[in-house]
């Protein structure tokens, strides 16, 4: 795994190439929300998951779930950047045969723990996973990332209540917190403030910081390692688009692919 932070900043860079490049292949998909949430994923899946590309139904490995499926391709890229399938299979996405589908599929793609793209459950899943594990006596972690629009539905509170009541300390949960879902600005449309208190109240440990800095993602994953008798979130406050500046806090980018044009401005300015 790389730990160096500026090797991990570079993998960043060649996640958000990645993710263009491929909504451009299919002329479809959701770059926006894949771009804001890639600094917790390379910080995840290349400094802290326990995981082996060699040997993905490996038991000891820690379990992750995408639960804001329709952002896979963030997810498809880390998994191919760690040796899951080959680089060149992300060009596929979308097309018909390929294993990367619009969304993850657990039965199709190498390294997706959980099919997902029908918001609000991910959490739920996440908690049986940990639930399981502590039945086992098997000591691994969960991680489940989720959109901030998503925490609009009613289920994911459901889920913060059980993970909460039954001391779930071995769940992390992520909010990309970029504050844009597909109607708007997430405040407009059904506001989540005060979040951070929300989340305390179902007896979370809460830790807030910049999604981007990948100093903060990593120490936020280790301080939600070291938290005893409660789950963990981290509300990462990030941008829709990050990276691509004509992107970036955008609601159009939501679920629109990049043309041509588009494309090359966008790689021009991750290179």
């Amino acid at each position: 795994m790389a730990e160096d932070v500026g090797a991990l900043a570079q993998l960043a860079r060649q996640v958000r190439r990645d993710i263009v490049e491929m909504t451009h292949a299919a002329g479809s998909g959701h770059p926006g929300g894949s771009l804001s949430a890639v600094e917790l994923m390379v910080g995840l899946y290349f400094a802290k998951l326990r995981h082996d590309p060699k040997r993905p139904d490996w038991n000891e490995r820690d379990r992750f779930v995408l639960s804001k499926g329709h952002a896979c391709p963030v997810l498809y890229s880390v998994l191919a950047r760690s040796g899951y399938f080959p680089p060149g299979e992300l060009l596929t996405l979308r097309k018909f045969g390929s294993r990367l589908q619009g969304h993850p599929h657990r039965l199709k793609t190498p390294g997706v723990e959980v099919s997902s793209g029908s918001l609000g459950q991910g959490l739920s899943v996440a908690n049986g996973l940990a639930l399981g594990a502590r039945l086992r006596s098997l000591d691994i972690r969960v991680y489940c990332l989720m959109g901030d629009g998503e925490l609009q539905e009613g289920s994911v509170w459901e889920a913060a209540m059980s993970a909460g009541h039954f001391g779930l300390d071995n769940v992390t949960a992520m909010v990309d917190y970029n504050n844009l879902q597909i109607d708007g600005p997430v405040e407009d449309v059904m506001g989540l403030a005060p979040l951070a208190e929300k989340w305390r109240s179902f007896r979370w440990h809460v830790i807030e910081i910049d999604g981007h800095s990948l100093p903060a993602v990593l120490g936020a994953f280790d301080e939600a390692e070291a938290t005893r008798g409660k789950p963990s979130v981290i509300i990462a406050r990030t941008v829709k688009g990050k990276g691509v500046s004509f992107m970036e806090n955008a609601t159009g980018w939501h679920g629109l692919a990049p043309n041509d044009e588009q494309l090359a401005a966008a790689l021009k300015e991750l290179a």
